[in-house]
Protein backbone atom coordinates (compact mmCIF):
# COMPACT_ATOMS: atom_id res chain seq x y z
CA UNK A 1 0.00 0.00 0.00
CA UNK A 2 1.26 3.48 -0.79
CA UNK A 3 0.52 4.76 2.70
CA UNK A 4 1.94 2.22 5.18
CA UNK A 5 -0.08 3.86 7.97
CA UNK A 6 -3.33 2.52 6.47
CA UNK A 7 -3.67 -0.68 8.45
CA UNK A 8 -7.30 -0.15 9.45
CA UNK A 9 -10.43 0.57 7.46
CA UNK A 10 -13.32 2.56 8.89
CA UNK A 11 -16.78 1.23 8.05
CA UNK A 12 -19.16 4.19 7.71
CA UNK A 13 -22.38 2.22 7.24
CA UNK A 14 -23.55 2.73 10.81
CA UNK A 15 -22.82 6.44 11.06
CA UNK A 16 -26.50 7.40 10.86
CA UNK A 17 -27.82 4.73 13.25
CA UNK A 18 -26.16 5.80 16.49
CA UNK A 19 -29.41 6.56 18.33
CA UNK A 20 -31.07 3.26 17.29
CA UNK A 21 -28.13 0.91 17.79
CA UNK A 22 -29.80 -1.22 20.47
CA UNK A 23 -32.89 -1.77 18.32
CA UNK A 24 -30.83 -2.67 15.24
CA UNK A 25 -28.62 -4.95 17.34
CA UNK A 26 -31.69 -6.81 18.65
CA UNK A 27 -33.25 -7.26 15.21
CA UNK A 28 -29.94 -8.34 13.66
CA UNK A 29 -29.29 -10.84 16.44
CA UNK A 30 -32.79 -12.32 16.07
CA UNK A 31 -32.36 -12.64 12.29
CA UNK A 32 -28.95 -14.28 12.71
CA UNK A 33 -30.19 -16.75 15.34
CA UNK A 34 -33.14 -17.67 13.11
CA UNK A 35 -30.79 -18.20 10.15
CA UNK A 36 -28.55 -20.47 12.25
CA UNK A 37 -31.47 -22.41 13.74
CA UNK A 38 -33.37 -22.95 10.48
CA UNK A 39 -30.34 -23.96 8.43
CA UNK A 40 -28.90 -26.24 11.13
CA UNK A 41 -32.32 -27.88 11.48
CA UNK A 42 -32.46 -28.52 7.73
CA UNK A 43 -28.88 -29.86 7.65
CA UNK A 44 -29.49 -32.14 10.66
CA UNK A 45 -32.76 -33.43 9.19
CA UNK A 46 -31.16 -34.37 5.88
CA UNK A 47 -28.09 -35.84 7.60
CA UNK A 48 -30.06 -37.99 10.07
CA UNK A 49 -32.72 -39.28 7.68
CA UNK A 50 -31.32 -41.92 5.29
CA UNK A 51 -34.29 -41.59 2.91
CA UNK A 52 -33.16 -38.01 2.24
CA UNK A 53 -29.68 -39.07 1.12
CA UNK A 54 -30.54 -38.32 -2.49
CA UNK A 55 -28.89 -35.77 -4.84
CA UNK A 56 -31.65 -33.14 -4.55
CA UNK A 57 -31.59 -33.13 -0.74
CA UNK A 58 -27.79 -33.26 -0.61
CA UNK A 59 -27.64 -30.12 -2.76
CA UNK A 60 -30.25 -28.43 -0.53
CA UNK A 61 -28.08 -29.34 2.48
CA UNK A 62 -25.09 -27.82 0.67
CA UNK A 63 -27.11 -24.63 0.16
CA UNK A 64 -27.72 -24.40 3.91
CA UNK A 65 -24.05 -25.02 4.71
CA UNK A 66 -23.15 -22.19 2.35
CA UNK A 67 -25.74 -19.93 4.03
CA UNK A 68 -24.13 -20.51 7.44
CA UNK A 69 -20.68 -19.92 5.96
CA UNK A 70 -21.64 -16.67 4.20
CA UNK A 71 -23.59 -15.14 7.08
CA UNK A 72 -20.68 -15.88 9.43
CA UNK A 73 -18.69 -13.43 7.32
CA UNK A 74 -21.09 -10.57 8.13
CA UNK A 75 -23.16 -10.97 11.27
CA UNK A 76 -20.56 -11.44 14.07
CA UNK A 77 -18.64 -8.32 12.95
CA UNK A 78 -21.86 -6.35 12.39
CA UNK A 79 -23.20 -7.25 15.84
CA UNK A 80 -19.89 -6.21 17.42
CA UNK A 81 -20.07 -2.86 15.58
CA UNK A 82 -23.55 -2.20 16.97
CA UNK A 83 -22.05 -2.45 20.46
CA UNK A 84 -19.03 -0.29 19.67
CA UNK A 85 -18.53 3.43 19.14
CA UNK A 86 -15.80 2.81 16.57
CA UNK A 87 -16.45 0.73 13.46
CA UNK A 88 -13.03 -0.29 12.23
CA UNK A 89 -11.61 -3.45 10.71
CA UNK A 90 -8.00 -4.43 10.11
CA UNK A 91 -6.67 -4.75 6.57
CA UNK A 92 -6.24 -8.54 6.88
CA UNK A 93 -9.68 -9.01 8.48
CA UNK A 94 -11.18 -6.91 5.67
CA UNK A 95 -9.62 -9.17 3.03
CA UNK A 96 -10.90 -12.27 4.86
CA UNK A 97 -14.41 -10.79 5.01
CA UNK A 98 -14.31 -10.02 1.29
CA UNK A 99 -13.19 -13.59 0.58
CA UNK A 100 -15.96 -15.15 2.69
CA UNK A 101 -18.78 -13.00 1.29
CA UNK A 102 -17.65 -13.23 -2.34
CA UNK A 103 -17.05 -16.99 -2.19
CA UNK A 104 -20.49 -17.36 -0.57
CA UNK A 105 -22.07 -15.56 -3.54
CA UNK A 106 -20.15 -17.57 -6.12
CA UNK A 107 -20.91 -20.85 -4.29
CA UNK A 108 -24.61 -19.99 -4.12
CA UNK A 109 -24.87 -19.44 -7.86
CA UNK A 110 -22.90 -22.60 -8.61
CA UNK A 111 -25.05 -24.71 -6.30
CA UNK A 112 -28.23 -23.29 -7.83
CA UNK A 113 -26.89 -24.13 -11.30
CA UNK A 114 -26.14 -27.71 -10.23
CA UNK A 115 -29.62 -27.99 -8.68
CA UNK A 116 -31.19 -26.80 -11.94
CA UNK A 117 -29.33 -29.52 -13.85
CA UNK A 118 -30.38 -32.13 -11.27
CA UNK A 119 -34.07 -31.16 -11.64
CA UNK A 120 -33.75 -31.11 -15.43
CA UNK A 121 -32.43 -34.69 -15.50
CA UNK A 122 -35.00 -35.86 -12.92
CA UNK A 123 -38.00 -34.47 -14.81
CA UNK A 124 -36.97 -34.39 -18.49
CA UNK A 125 -34.87 -37.59 -18.50
CA UNK A 126 -36.29 -39.62 -15.60
CA UNK A 127 -35.21 -43.02 -16.95
CA UNK A 128 -31.59 -41.85 -17.08
CA UNK A 129 -31.59 -40.09 -13.70
CA UNK A 130 -29.86 -42.75 -11.58
CA UNK A 131 -27.29 -43.49 -14.29
CA UNK A 132 -26.48 -39.77 -14.67
CA UNK A 133 -26.67 -38.59 -11.04
CA UNK A 134 -24.42 -41.28 -9.59
CA UNK A 135 -22.71 -40.83 -6.18
CA UNK A 136 -19.47 -40.05 -8.04
CA UNK A 137 -21.24 -37.34 -10.09
CA UNK A 138 -22.81 -35.83 -6.95
CA UNK A 139 -19.43 -35.69 -5.19
CA UNK A 140 -17.90 -34.08 -8.30
CA UNK A 141 -20.65 -31.45 -8.37
CA UNK A 142 -20.16 -30.74 -4.66
CA UNK A 143 -16.42 -30.27 -5.16
CA UNK A 144 -17.05 -27.97 -8.13
CA UNK A 145 -19.56 -26.00 -6.05
CA UNK A 146 -16.86 -25.12 -3.53
CA UNK A 147 -13.44 -25.31 -5.20
CA UNK A 148 -14.21 -23.27 -8.33
CA UNK A 149 -15.91 -20.39 -6.47
CA UNK A 150 -13.02 -20.25 -3.98
CA UNK A 151 -10.54 -19.99 -6.85
CA UNK A 152 -12.69 -17.37 -8.60
CA UNK A 153 -12.80 -15.29 -5.42
CA UNK A 154 -9.02 -15.19 -5.14
CA UNK A 155 -8.58 -13.47 -8.53
CA UNK A 156 -10.31 -10.12 -7.77
CA UNK A 157 -8.84 -10.13 -4.25
CA UNK A 158 -5.27 -10.62 -5.53
CA UNK A 159 -5.81 -7.80 -8.02
CA UNK A 160 -7.16 -5.56 -5.25
CA UNK A 161 -4.40 -6.12 -2.68
CA UNK A 162 -1.70 -5.08 -5.17
CA UNK A 163 -3.23 -1.58 -5.37
CA UNK A 164 -1.75 1.33 -3.38
CA UNK A 165 -4.52 2.97 -1.34
CA UNK A 166 -5.06 6.65 -0.60
CA UNK A 167 -8.01 6.32 1.76
CA UNK A 168 -9.36 4.12 4.52
CA UNK A 169 -13.10 4.91 4.72
CA UNK A 170 -15.51 2.31 3.32
CA UNK A 171 -19.08 3.52 2.91
CA UNK A 172 -20.68 0.17 3.78
CA UNK A 173 -21.50 -2.09 6.73
CA UNK A 174 -18.81 -4.54 5.65
CA UNK A 175 -15.73 -4.79 3.46
CA UNK A 176 -16.50 -5.13 -0.22
CA UNK A 177 -13.94 -5.60 -2.99
CA UNK A 178 -15.07 -2.73 -5.22
CA UNK A 179 -15.27 -0.40 -2.21
CA UNK A 180 -11.58 -1.13 -1.50
CA UNK A 181 -10.63 -0.77 -5.17
CA UNK A 182 -12.23 2.70 -5.26
CA UNK A 183 -9.77 3.81 -2.55
CA UNK A 184 -6.84 3.20 -4.90
CA UNK A 185 -4.42 5.93 -5.97
CA UNK A 186 -3.82 4.35 -9.40
CA UNK A 187 -5.77 3.23 -12.45
CA UNK A 188 -8.18 0.34 -11.72
CA UNK A 189 -9.26 -0.55 -15.26
CA UNK A 190 -8.06 -4.15 -14.91
CA UNK A 191 -10.11 -4.62 -11.72
CA UNK A 192 -13.13 -3.07 -13.40
CA UNK A 193 -12.84 -5.30 -16.49
CA UNK A 194 -12.50 -8.41 -14.31
CA UNK A 195 -15.63 -7.37 -12.40
CA UNK A 196 -17.62 -7.21 -15.64
CA UNK A 197 -16.21 -10.57 -16.80
CA UNK A 198 -17.31 -12.24 -13.55
CA UNK A 199 -20.70 -10.56 -13.83
CA UNK A 200 -21.16 -11.84 -17.41
CA UNK A 201 -20.08 -15.31 -16.33
CA UNK A 202 -22.89 -15.43 -13.80
CA UNK A 203 -25.35 -13.99 -16.30
CA UNK A 204 -24.53 -17.04 -18.47
CA UNK A 205 -25.17 -19.32 -15.46
CA UNK A 206 -28.48 -17.55 -14.83
CA UNK A 207 -29.48 -18.04 -18.49
CA UNK A 208 -28.52 -21.73 -18.25
CA UNK A 209 -30.76 -22.12 -15.17
CA UNK A 210 -33.67 -20.35 -16.87
CA UNK A 211 -33.25 -22.49 -20.00
CA UNK A 212 -33.28 -25.63 -17.84
CA UNK A 213 -36.52 -24.48 -16.27
CA UNK A 214 -38.12 -23.71 -19.62
CA UNK A 215 -37.46 -27.34 -20.59
CA UNK A 216 -38.71 -28.53 -17.19
CA UNK A 217 -41.93 -26.48 -17.41
CA UNK A 218 -42.60 -27.76 -20.95
CA UNK A 219 -42.20 -31.33 -19.71
CA UNK A 220 -44.33 -30.75 -16.61
CA UNK A 221 -47.24 -29.19 -18.48
CA UNK A 222 -47.90 -32.47 -20.26
CA UNK A 223 -49.45 -34.16 -17.21
CA UNK A 224 -50.99 -33.42 -13.83
CA UNK A 225 -48.27 -35.54 -12.18
CA UNK A 226 -45.64 -33.39 -13.89
CA UNK A 227 -47.28 -30.21 -12.64
CA UNK A 228 -47.33 -31.65 -9.11
CA UNK A 229 -43.63 -32.50 -9.35
CA UNK A 230 -42.82 -29.01 -10.54
CA UNK A 231 -44.77 -27.34 -7.72
CA UNK A 232 -43.21 -29.55 -5.07
CA UNK A 233 -39.55 -29.86 -6.12
CA UNK A 234 -38.83 -27.13 -8.67
CA UNK A 235 -40.83 -24.14 -7.48
CA UNK A 236 -38.82 -23.81 -4.21
CA UNK A 237 -35.60 -23.78 -6.23
CA UNK A 238 -37.00 -21.17 -8.61
CA UNK A 239 -38.05 -18.94 -5.69
CA UNK A 240 -34.58 -19.37 -4.17
CA UNK A 241 -32.94 -18.39 -7.46
CA UNK A 242 -35.13 -15.30 -7.93
CA UNK A 243 -34.76 -14.07 -4.34
CA UNK A 244 -30.98 -14.46 -4.42
CA UNK A 245 -30.54 -12.95 -7.89
CA UNK A 246 -32.74 -9.93 -7.19
CA UNK A 247 -31.11 -9.16 -3.83
CA UNK A 248 -27.63 -9.59 -5.32
CA UNK A 249 -28.54 -7.33 -8.25
CA UNK A 250 -29.68 -4.59 -5.86
CA UNK A 251 -26.32 -4.65 -4.07
CA UNK A 252 -24.20 -4.92 -7.25
CA UNK A 253 -26.03 -2.05 -8.99
CA UNK A 254 -25.89 0.17 -5.94
CA UNK A 255 -22.20 -0.57 -5.30
CA UNK A 256 -21.24 0.38 -8.86
CA UNK A 257 -23.75 3.06 -9.80
CA UNK A 258 -25.70 3.99 -6.64
CA UNK A 259 -26.17 7.59 -5.60
CA UNK A 260 -24.85 8.89 -2.30
CA UNK A 261 -28.07 10.92 -2.01
CA UNK A 262 -29.95 7.76 -1.00
CA UNK A 263 -30.39 7.64 2.81
CA UNK A 264 -27.77 5.51 4.55
CA UNK A 265 -30.41 3.21 6.07
CA UNK A 266 -31.78 2.36 2.60
CA UNK A 267 -28.25 1.77 1.31
CA UNK A 268 -27.58 -0.56 4.24
CA UNK A 269 -30.73 -2.56 3.55
CA UNK A 270 -29.82 -2.95 -0.14
CA UNK A 271 -26.28 -3.98 0.83
CA UNK A 272 -27.26 -6.84 3.16
CA UNK A 273 -30.44 -8.19 1.54
CA UNK A 274 -28.59 -11.10 -0.09
CA UNK A 275 -27.20 -12.09 3.32
CA UNK A 276 -30.60 -11.85 5.05
CA UNK A 277 -33.41 -12.93 2.73
CA UNK A 278 -32.02 -16.06 0.95
CA UNK A 279 -30.37 -17.64 4.07
CA UNK A 280 -33.60 -17.07 6.04
CA UNK A 281 -36.06 -17.88 3.26
CA UNK A 282 -34.44 -20.96 1.71
CA UNK A 283 -34.81 -23.42 4.63
CA UNK A 284 -38.39 -22.25 5.20
CA UNK A 285 -39.29 -22.77 1.54
CA UNK A 286 -37.78 -26.24 1.35
CA UNK A 287 -39.03 -27.38 4.76
CA UNK A 288 -42.59 -26.21 4.10
CA UNK A 289 -42.88 -27.25 0.45
CA UNK A 290 -41.01 -30.56 0.29
CA UNK A 291 -43.20 -33.21 1.91
CA UNK A 292 -40.35 -35.57 2.81
CA UNK A 293 -38.40 -32.88 4.65
CA UNK A 294 -41.51 -31.58 6.41
CA UNK A 295 -42.55 -35.05 7.60
CA UNK A 296 -39.02 -35.90 8.72
CA UNK A 297 -38.72 -32.67 10.74
CA UNK A 298 -42.03 -33.38 12.50
CA UNK A 299 -41.09 -37.00 13.14
CA UNK A 300 -37.68 -36.12 14.58
CA UNK A 301 -39.23 -33.40 16.76
CA UNK A 302 -41.88 -35.80 18.08
CA UNK A 303 -39.22 -38.42 18.78
CA UNK A 304 -37.18 -35.85 20.70
CA UNK A 305 -40.21 -34.69 22.72
CA UNK A 306 -41.21 -38.27 23.62
CA UNK A 307 -37.67 -39.09 24.76
CA UNK A 308 -37.90 -36.28 27.35
CA UNK A 309 -41.32 -37.32 28.66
Amino acid sequence: MEDPSITLFTLNGLNETKSDKNMFFSFTLIFYLFIIFLNLTLIATIFLEKSLHEPMYIFICNLSVNALYGTAGLYPKLLADFLSDTHVISYSACIIQIFVIYSFVFCEFTILTVMAYDRYVAICRPLEYHSVMTPKTVITFLMISWIFPFCETLIPILLAIRLPLCGSHIDKLYCENWAVVKLSCVDTTLNNVLGYILFLKYVVKFIFILYSYILIIRACLKSSEGRRKFMQTCLPHLITLISFTVTMLFDAMHTRYGSRNIPQTIRNIMAVEFLVIPPLLNPLIYALNLTQIRRTVFRLCNRKIKSHL
